[in-house]
């Protein structure tokens, strides 16, 4: 089965930043996949099912907040792997991701630094 890892943020740099951060993965077969708001992210993870979003909190349509309520609450699919990837980096909003279900709350900016191990195994 493809491993599948969704970038969603509505800044195309930031899309960038994390496909090139990321694009090793491709060669052992992680599928990259990306979305430009909360609504189309919703869709894809309904769709593609996968296994690790990298979630946007400021977007149009719906924020990032949302989605995460809606997958971890509403549909109960505890098997994707959230992280918010967000500017709010006060400890309100940081609790705040965590209380809508994010496995994970990074700010930005923050630093991508190459493993020589990048498996997903």
């Amino acid at each position: 089965m493809t491993q599948k890892i969704l970038i969603v943020d509505d800044e195309p740099n930031i899309v960038i930043l994390m496909e090139q951060a990321l694009e090793a993965l491709e060669d052992e077969g992680v599928e990259l996949l990306t979305a430009r708001n909360g609504e189309e992210a919703l869709e894809t993870i309904k769709t593609e099912k996968p296994n690790l979003v990298f979630l946007d909190v400021m977007m149009p349509k719906m924020s990032g907040l949302e989605v995460c309520q809606i997958i971890k609450h509403d549909l109960k699919m505890d098997d994707v792997y959230i992280v918010m990837l967000t500017a709010k980096g006060q400890e309100f909003d940081k609790q705040k991701g965590i209380d809508v279900g994010a496995d994970l709350y990074l700010t930005k900016p923050f630093m991508v630094s190459k493993s020589h191990d990048l498996s997903m195994s």
